[in-house]
C-alpha cells in the first residue's frame, strides 16, 4: 500500500521539509513539503534522492565484529560485548585520554548525534576529541567565543530583509548554506536582487553564486583576512563607522583602529590581487547601505588566517552597526536553547586549556585538531600515552582529513577501534567493531544544532517514517548502549542513560533561580514528560525548559512535545530579533572587539602583506549533489558536472602544456595525485581546484558505486602540518601545488 509521510531532510544544513512517498516500507519518492513552515516546498537534488540514499544496498544491516583478522556479521549483543572487552582494558591500563573520539559531520544531522556524544565524552573523561569542525568551521567558533564569550553564538545574515550582502568564501548555490540554515538560499539571493539589493561575492572561483552577484571579486586564495582588514581600515580612515545601537555593548574600538592601521587598501592590494580603489568602493558601499550583512564561510575558514578572517567578518558587521539588527546579522534563538539567562558578565571563553601530546596544539572548544590524529596515534613521547583506542562516530577522516595515507596506517596500529557507521568505508574498514545505524527513514529527526543557526526561528520534529526493519537497532539505542559498554556498564538498560540525563538536567533547572521550574520537585517534573521513549522525553524536556517552552505549566501557551506533534509541518516562531546584550557571556559583559589572542596573531597577518605566491595554489570546491563522501555511492548524486577533475585556467593550461581532459599530476607537500584536467575560466589564473570527498579506491571497502569512479583524495596533497594556530583548523585552501602533464 502506498502512503505519504513527512520527514526533515538530513542531507545538508538547509533542513528542508520533505513529503515522502512510501510503498510498504520502501521510500519510492520525495518532494518538497509545501506546508513546511520553514522550507515551504523547496527541495534540492539531494533531498529528491532521499529514497535512493535511504535504500542504498551497500548500507550495513547487522553489526560487524573482527574475528581472526576479518570483519564478520555478529549479533548486537556480541558487538557490544566486544566493544566493552576492547575499550575498558585500554582505559584501565592507560587512562581515559588514551581513548580518542572522532565525530564526523553527520552527527549534527541526527538526533542521536546531538543527544549522546556529549554524554559519551563526559562519561569517558577523555581530552582526545577530534571532530570535523577543525576541517571546516572551528575558526568561526573561536572568533565568536572571543568576541561574545560563547563559541556557539554565531550571528547569521538576515537574508530576507538585508539590502546589501557581502559573501566571502561562500558558495550557497552549491552548498545550500553553511553556519546559516536557510532553505532555498538561492531563492533568497534572487529575492534580494529583485527588491533592489546588492550582492557581492569574493571568491577565487567564478562559482554559480559569483555568477549571480552584482560584483565578483576574484581574490587570491588565502588572503581573505587581509582584504577584510583593509575594509575595516577604510571604515575608520574615512569616518564611516557607525555603531549605533551597539555602542553601549562594544569595547576596544579605539584599540582596534590602531591595531589595523597598517592594513590599508594600498598595502594589501598586491597580496590580495585586488585593486585598492575597488577595496575602498566595497567598504563605502557596505557603510552606505541602509542595512547590510557580511557572511564568510568555508573558503575564509580553511586558510592560514581563518580565525582572523572569521573575526573580521563580525568586526565589519559591528563597525557598520549591522550586528543584531533586522537586515543585518542576528543571533537566532532555537526552541531547545537553554532558558536565556539575564544579561551580564559571564565566564568568557578560554583557548588552550590543554594541548595535544605530540605537537602541542592548543585545544579549542574542547577539541584537538583532527589533522593531529595520526601523530597522536603513531608517535610515542615521554609526555602521556598515545591514542590506543578510537571511537569513530559517523566520520571518515581517512578521506576528509589531511595526510590520509598516514592516518590509514595509524588506524591499523590501534589496539581497538569501534565505528558507528552505516558503511564499510575507508575509515571504518579498520574497526574491530562496526555498529550500523538504520537508514534515515527509520529514525526520528529534530535539528538541534541547525536551528541555532537558522535565518528564521522555527521548530519541527518528525517521527520515523517507516518502522525499524527487523534486526536493526535505533541509532539512539546504539549510542546509549555504546556509552554503557565503554564505561563498564555493559548489559545495563539503555533507558538508564536517558533517565540519568533527564534527572541531571531537571536537578540543575530546579536549582536555577532563573528557571521556570525553580524550586519544584524533580520527580514530579519527570513524571510530566511525554514521549514514546527516552530521546522523545529528552526533547520534550528541552522544549519545555527552552525560551518558548511551557515551563511545565508556568507558561500554558508555550511549547511542548505534545504541542509540536500537533503541528506536523512545524511551528513558526517568527523572524530573527535583536537580542543583545543577553547572548553575551564575556567577562566584561560586552562585545570584546580586540581579544588578546587575536591581537597577538595580527603580526603574523602583517607578515603576509609581503607574500606573493609565484606558482599555482589549490582550492577546493563543492557540488550541489554532494556533501559527505558517502554520497558518491548514490548513483543519482554522481555523474554530470559532479566529477573529480582538476579545474585549471586556460592561460595556465597553455603555459604548462596541459590539454582539456588529459591526465594531470598534482603534487603538494603531502603527496601527489593524478586526475583529468578540466580547462575552464571558472578559476582565476594561478589557481587550480579539486573537489573534496573522493578517493574511493582503497581495498576492503563496500562502496560499490563509488568504486566505479573513485576519483582522487585531494587531502592526500596535504601533509597535515599547516594549521590556523588559533583554532587548529586545517589549511585546505591556498595550498602551493605543482602541475605537470601525466605521461
Amino acid at each position: 500500500m502506498t502512503r505519504t509521510a513527512l520527514r526533515i531532510c538530513p542531507l545538508c544544513e538547509a533542513t528542508c521539509g520533505l513529503t515522502l512517498t512510501i510503498d510498504g516500507t520502501r521510500v519510492t519518492g520525495a518532494r518538497g513539503d509545501r506546508e513546511d513552515v520553514f522550507s515551504k516546498g523547496f527541495i534540492c537534488p539531494k533531498g529528491a534522492s532521499f529514497g535512493a540514499v535511504d535504500g542504498d544496498p551497500d548500507r550495513l544491516r547487522t553489526p560487524l565484529v573482527r574475528r581472526d583478522g576479518e570483519l564478520r556479521e555478529a549479533t548486537w549483543e556480541e558487538a557490544f560485548e566486544a566493544v566493552a572487552a576492547g575499550i575498558r582494558p585500554v582505559v584501565e591500563r592507560y587512562g581515559p585520554h588514551s581513548v580518542g573520539v572522532v565525530l564526523g559531520n553527520p552527527n549534527v544531522h541526527t538526533m542521536a548525534g546531538a543527544l549522546y556524544p556529549p554524554v559519551l565524552l563526559a562519561a569517558l573523561g577523555t581530552r582526545s576529541l577530534f571532530t570535523a569542525s577543525t576541517l571546516d568551521q572551528m575558526p568561526k567558533h573561536v572568533s565568536s567565543g572571543l568576541l561574545y564569550g560563547d563559541a556557539n553564538a554565531i550571528p547569521v545574515p538576515d537574508l530576507d530583509h538585508t539590502a546589501h550582502l557581502l559573501l566571502i568564501g561562500a558558495n550557497p548555490l552549491e552548498s545550500n548554506g553553511s553556519l546559516c540554515t536557510a532553505p532555498d538560499f538561492p531563492g533568497k539571493l534572487k529575492a534580494l536582487k529583485a527588491r533592489g539589493g546588492t550582492l557581492t561575492v569574493v571568491d577565487p572561483r567564478r562559482t554559480r553564486t559569483a555568477r549571480l552577484a552584482d560584483r565578483h571579486v576574484a581574490v587570491r586564495p588565502g588572503t581573505d583576512a587581509l582584504l577584510l582588514a583593509a575594509l575595516a581600515n577604510v571604515l575608520f580612515e574615512e569616518h564611516l563607522t557607525d555603531l549605533g545601537h551597539l555602542a553601549p555593548h562594544v569595547q576596544d574600538v579605539d584599540e582596534l583602529r590602531e591595531a589595523i592601521r597598517d592594513f590599508t587598501p594600498e598595502a594589501v592590494a598586491g597580496a590580495c590581487d585586488v585593486d585598492a580603489p575597488l577595496i575602498r568602493t566595497l567598504a563605502r558601499e557596505l557603510a552606505a547601505a541602509p542595512t547590510a550583512a557580511v557572511y564568510g564561510r568555508i573558503g575564509s575558514c580553511t586558510v592560514p588566517h581563518g580565525t582572523l578572517a572569521s573575526w573580521l567578518v563580525d568586526v565589519l558587521n559591528i563597525l557598520t552597526g549591522n550586528l543584531d539588527r533586522p537586515g543585518g546579522a542576528l543571533f537566532p534563538q532555537a526552541a531547545t536553547d537553554r532558558t536565556p539567562r539575564p544579561a551580564g558578565p559571564g565566564r568568557g571563553f578560554a583557548l588552550g586549556r590543554w594541548r595535544s601530546r605530540v605537537s602541542g596544539h592548543p585545544e579549542a572548544k574542547g577539541e584537538l585538531p583532527i589533522s593531529a590524529l595520526a601523530e597522536e596515534i603513531d608517535t610515542a613521547t615521554p609526555d602521556g600515552e598515545p591514542v590506543r583506542a578510537l571511537i569513530c562516530v559517523a566520520a571518515n577522516p581517512v578521506l576528509s582529513a589531511p595526510d590520509g595515507d598516514r592516518l590509514d596506517k595509524a588506524l591499523g596500529s590501534l589496539d581497538f577501534m569501534v565505528s558507528v557507521d552505516p558503511y564499510l568505508n575507508e575509515t571504518s574498514r579498520h574497526a574491530h567493531v562496526v555498529l550500523p545505524p538504520p537508514p534515515p527513514a527509520q529514525s526520528p529527526h529534530h535539528d538541534f544544532a541547525f536551528n541555532t543557526l537558522a535565518v528564521r526561528n522555527q521548530v519541527r520534529y518528525t517521527r520515523p517514517s517507516v518502522p525499524l526493519e527487523p534486526g536493526r537497532m535505533a541509532e539512539t539505542e546504539i549510542m546509549a548502549r555504546l556509552i554503557l559498554a565503554v564505561t563498564g556498564m555493559q548489559g545495563a538498560d539503555p533507558a538508564e542513560v536517558d533517565a540519568m540525563v533527564i534527572a541531571q538536567t531537571l536537578g540543575r533547572a530546579v536549582r536555577d533561580p532563573h528557571s521556570p521550574v525553580h524550586g519544584r520537585d524533580t520527580e514530579e517534573l519527570a513524571g510530566l514528560l511525554t514521549g514514546t521513549g527516552g530521546p522523545e522525553r529528552r526533547l520534550d524536556l528541552m522544549l519545555r525548559l527552552g525560551p518558548y517552552g511551557d515551563g511545565f505549566g508556568a507558561r500554558p501557551d508555550g511549547l511542548s512535545l505534545r504541542k509540536l506533534l500537533a503541528h506536523p509541518h512545524g511551528i513558526d516562531l517568527g523572524p530573527l530579533r535583536p537580542r543583545l546584550p543577553q547572548p553575551l557571556k564575556t567577562a566584561s559583559g560586552r562585545i570584546e572587539l580586540l581579544p588578546a589572542p587575536l591581537a597577538q596573531d595580527l603580526p603574523r597577518l602583517r607578515r603576509a602583506l609581503r607574500e606573493r605566491p609565484t606558482g599555482l595554489v589549490l582550492v577546493g570546491r563543492r557540488h550541489l549533489r554532494s556533501n559527505n563522501s558517502w554520497m558518491h555511492n548514490v548513483p543519482a548524486l554522481t555523474g554530470g558536472s559532479n566529477r573529480c577533475t582538476v579545474h585549471i585556467h586556460p592561460e595556465d593550461a597553455r603555459r604548462l602544456g596541459i590539454d582539456d581532459g588529459a591526465p594531470v599530476r598534482v603534487k603538494g607537500a603531502g603527496g601527489e595525485v593524478t586526475a583529468p584536467a578540466e580547462v575552464t575560466d571558472g578559476v582565476r589564473p594561478g589557481v587550480v581546484s579539486l573537489p573534496h570527498g573522493w578517493g574511493h579506491d582503497r581495498p576492503g571497502t563496500r562502496l560499490t558505486h563509488a568504486a566505479t569512479d573513485p576519483g582522487v583524495n585531494v587531502n592526500q596533497l596535504l601533509d597535515g602540518t599547516l594549521l590556523d594556530p588559533l583554532s587548529g583548523n586545517a589549511v585546505l585552501n591556498g595550498i602551493p601545488v605543482e602541475l605537470t602533464p601525466a605521461v
